[in-house]
């Protein structure tokens, strides 16, 4: 479904990604971890179309990526809410710009809102809301247009840590409906084994792959408390140690 062949990206004379390769298939999750500054959202904003690479290709079931496209929903570090638009009205603008009528993207929106537990707040404004209710309305306004990837930039660095244990839940059960596949960018080990089905390590800039680990335990709910999960996170640790 997607695939990353090569890539490769250079701002001036610094390389800042290197023969970066994957594959992605339906209803797989790839988390990617590497140190602060690699070139990890860089990877993304080439993957969304955003930004064009400097060599390689990424494709989407075959068709290359070049520019940003409705198949793919982005969620951003800062959530990426209009400050300025209601909770309902962020949600459905992207359903607004495909063309979809007004009473039926309303509808969507507060369905996908209500999915992520976001009830009676279709008026108010992302200022009013918690750090974990914007994401909850980021994720839902990703998740409405129904796309077939998602990309998402350490999406919950900024909560504290409960919210963020919840949201991963909440991301995950919502994963576990609509089996949207989706590239993680995140800092944290333990996170990466809670949403990655697969996941990369990166070396530190130029980033490239330097490991890929199958993660057996995907999807279980309560694999915080499991002992692969523990085994997991030390192969991790032993990896990063050595690249970073």
């Amino acid at each position: 479904m997607l695939t990353a062949d090569n890539l490769g990206k250079k701002y001036g004379e610094e390389v800042v990604l290197d023969n970066v390769s994957f594959t992605l298939d339906r209803e797989e999750t790839l988390a990617v971890v590497g140190p602060s500054g690699c070139g990890k959202t860089t990877l993304l904003y080439i993957l969304s179309g955003l930004t064009e690479a400097g060599s390689g290709a990424a494709m989407l079931n075959s068709v290359p990526i070049t520019t940003p496209t409705p198949d793919i929903s982005f969620i951003l570090q800062d959530y990426g809410l209009l400050p300025w638009r209601t909770v309902i009205d962020n949600v459905a603008l992207g359903l607004k710009v495909q063309g979809v009528p007004k009473k039926e993207r309303l509808t969507r929106a507060r369905e996908q809102l209500a999915e992520l537990g976001i009830v009676g707040r279709d008026d108010d404004y992302p200022a009013n809301l918690s750090g974990g209710e914007q994401q909850r309305v980021a994720i839902a306004r990703a998740f409405v247009t129904r796309p077939r990837l998602m990309l998402l930039d350490e999406p919950f660095s900024s909560l504290d840590a409960l919210t963020r244990e919840r949201l991963q839940r909440t991301l995950l059960d919502v994963w576990k409906q609509r089996k949207v596949p989706f590239v993680l960018v995140t800092h944290s080990l333990e996170e990466a084994v809670v949403l990655g089905k697969r996941i990369m390590v990166m070396s530190g800039r130029p980033a490239s792959p330097v490991a890929v680990f199958d993660n057996p335990g995907f999807g279980d709910e309560s694999i915080r408390d499991t002992e692969a999960c523990f085994e997991l996170l030390k192969e991790l640790r032993r990896t990063v140690e050595n690249v970073w």
